[in-house]
């Protein structure tokens, strides 16, 4: 008789794998925050609003010019007026549109929850933070720059006939332009901080708007020296510290250019580093 052996088969286990903890590259969280807010109808709204009310404002403050030519007094200040503070005269108006824009990059997320997946994908959270930002000031400057384009282009006719067109090879021009895209990244970014702070978008609005709008109205009909003081350091009169070049729409005692510049970029870092800490330390 023949034996047969039978050979037991042999089961390998398969080693077990480790799970691997993907991590979100900054890359990759900066595409994500351009995906959610090119995505968002209230974005192109917010951009085309901007680019029309800059404009609208600035050919309304051209078309003016002849009314104000028919009073001497009127004359005289538009003699001494730069051609280029007429044609960006919108900005203020584009400065409401870009702070809104702001504050519900980062409310929008808290009002409906999806903070708390951007949180998780991204945990150590300062790059959620730093790339909202990124994408605010991108926005923010190639909406300037279409905006001012724009009012250049529609100003162009009234301007010309009181010799006003500004120079595109003029320094002061250019230091009219650069102060206000730079005045408006950082209202954007002040708003931004006040969205991460407050996490309400009426609260971040009514402060930004509060802050960057209403106050300098506000209180300059406040004759006393230490409320004009305060005034001096708000970041509208001390942006236009920079923004403007002639003594037309200049006012007395303001900050010098460099100061004023230096209080604007004190208004958008300071809250900045503030909303980072606080989004460091504070549960979603």
């Amino acid at each position: 008789m023949s034996t047969v052996t039978a050979t037991p088969s042999v089961t390998r286990e398969r080693p077990a794998h480790s799970p691997v903890r993907a991590r979100l590259s900054f890359p990759g969280v900066m595409r994500g925050e351009w995906i959610k807010l090119l995505s968002l109808r209230s974005t192109w709204w917010t951009l085309g609003i901007t680019v029309v009310l800059m404009t609208l404002v600035s050919l309304g403050q051209a078309a003016s010019i002849q009314f104000m030519m028919e009073e001497p007094e009127g004359a005289a200040l538009v003699g001494g007026m730069h051609g280029a503070e007429v044609a960006t005269a919108g900005y203020q108006f584009g400065m409401v549109t870009i702070a809104v824009l702001g504050a519900l990059l980062i409310t929008g997320e808290y009002s409906t929850g999806m903070i708390r997946s951007t949180l998780a994908a991204v945990p150590t959270r300062l790059p959620v933070l730093a790339a909202k930002a990124i994408a605010l000031v991108v926005l923010t400057l190639v909406v300037t720059a279409v905006g001012l384009a724009l009012s250049y282009l529609v100003t162009m006719p009234f301007l010309s006939d009181y010799d006003l067109v500004p120079a595109l090879d003029d320094t002061q021009t250019w230091q009219v332009v650069g102060g206000i895209a730079y005045f408006l990244v950082a209202a954007g970014l002040f708003a931004l901080a006040m969205g991460t702070l407050l996490r309400s978008t009426a609260g971040a609005v009514t402060v930004s708007l509060t802050v960057l709008l209403l106050l300098p109205g506000i209180l300059q009909f406040i004759t006393l020296d230490w409320v004009q003081d305060i005034v001096t350091y708000l970041p509208l009169p001390a942006a236009m510290a920079f923004t403007t070049v002639s003594e037309a729409f200049s006012g007395e005692g303001g900050l010098s250019p460099w100061t004023g510049f230096a209080v604007v970029t004190a208004w958008a870092v300071v809250p900045m580093i503030a909303a980072a800490v606080t989004l460091r330390r504070r549960d979603a």
